[in-house]
């Protein structure tokens, strides 16, 4: 039987294996953690082809391997992963004495804090997912966002560090606020590593996060302050639109009363709301669509709760 050739690529190094297509994903997976010291346990295979429903005792023809195909590896060291911990643990020391001083009112400020201290203050892409490049885009223009820099202005809201989640690591997040501001990890990418959510899905979640700068729990408080900022970046959209908004035709034009258009534009979020009906009035209309705005954000609002890890509740995630 001829030899089945693969070429994986991992952080920018290229392997070439000759293995058989009888051989099981065991056998690959072992040869890969000989090559690049990858636990077995945290490797993940991207590939055209790959079938859903595989197990490491599936050979490499079952699972969809076929001669000459290019596998992108993604996973991290056991030293890797050890830096990145004892980074984090670091950080959390510092952030903790920080706490400690200014509760013990030993750090005292010296002045109003400027604007330019409410922003995002690092980007930074994981290096190790494919494309890199074009996550920093997203991130940068998440950061860049007119409403977004507003609500954090106006809150004054500041985040050291806004980072991506990978979706093989945290296959239940959407989302994550570390120690109030620390950082900021968004899902930007699909599950398949094959493209990127939509902008307005990552900035919703962004927002919900942004909260969580403020209150820990999904609570009262919580919900309350995050309907906020989503109000906020809707009034500051439609400030920049005019404040006009067209239903179906010209004279169906109308200025809308601030809060309910701002309601109704950041609960559908750039969506349609049901079709018209000829014998509705244009109030019935408006009414109509904040209906199924609110029906539809209270669905995706659970989704985000559901996928953050921020709230205690969600730690084990």
């Amino acid at each position: 039987m001829s030899p089945l050739i693969l070429h994986v690529a991992h952080r920018g190094v290229n392997y070439d294996l000759s293995l058989s297509p009888d051989d099981t994903l065991d056998v690959l997976y072992t040869h890969l953690e000989s090559l690049t010291a990858v636990p077995v346990s945290r490797q993940k295979l991207l590939y055209k082809g790959k079938k859903p429903s595989h197990t490491s005792t599936s050979t490499l023809k079952d699972a969809g391997l076929s001669h000459g195909i290019k596998v992108t590896m993604l996973g991290s060291t056991d030293q890797e992963l050890g830096t990145m911990i004892k980074a984090e643990n670091e950080q959390r020391r510092i952030e903790q004495v920080m706490q400690d001083r200014a509760s013990k009112g030993t750090v005292r400020s010296t002045g109003v804090a400027k604007p330019n201290s409410f922003i995002f203050h690092k980007l930074e892409p994981l290096s190790h997912l494919p494309n890199p490049t074009s996550a920093l885009e997203r991130l940068q223009r998440l950061s860049s966002d007119p409403a977004i820099k507003h609500i954090m202005l106006t809150n004054q809201l500041s985040v050291s560090l806004l980072t991506e989640l990978a979706p093989h690591e945290h296959p239940n997040l959407l989302g994550l606020n570390v120690n109030a501001g620390q950082a900021i990890k968004l899902r930007l990418r699909t599950d398949q590593y094959d493209g990127f959510r939509p902008y307005s899905d990552i900035r919703r979640v962004l927002c919900h996060e942004l909260a969580h700068n403020l209150w820990g729990d999904h609570d009262n408080n919580f919900k309350e302050f995050n309907s906020k900022l989503n109000r906020e970046v809707a009034e500051f959209e439609r400030r920049v639109r005019e404040g006009t908004h067209t239903l179906t035709s010209a004279e169906d034009t109308y200025v809308p009363v601030p809060r309910l258009e701002a309601e109704i534009q950041a609960h559908i979020l750039g969506g349609s709301g049901p079709p018209p009906s000829s014998d509705e009035s244009a109030e019935e209309r408006r009414r109509r669509v904040l209906d199924a705005a609110m029906k539809r954000l209270r669905e995706e609002e659970q989704e985000i709760e559901n996928s953050c890890g921020t709230a205690p509740a969600n730690q084990s995630h």
